[in-house]
């Protein structure tokens, strides 16, 4: 059970950091800017920063939990 939430935690992830632009970048950028979709950019900047460091610290400890259990 907790091989699949890593998983998924691990594809997560992955595609967050894809996601990820530069703010140089014209690409979402300027379509959260003119949609307002998901509120100020400012905010959810803060959000996906929060929400990604979360599933970093999910990876780290699943990982060591695995580790310990495979020795």
């Amino acid at each position: 059970m907790l091989q699949r939430f890593w998983f998924f935690d691990s594809l997560f992830l992955i595609f967050v950091i894809f996601l990820r632009m530069p703010q140089e970048t014209v690409g979402l950028s300027s379509f959260a800017n003119k949609s307002d979709l998901l509120g100020s950019p400012n905010e959810s900047q803060v959000i996906l920063n929060y929400i990604t460091s979360i599933a970093v610290l999910i990876y780290y400890l699943l990982a060591i939990t695995f580790n310990l259990n495979l020795s």
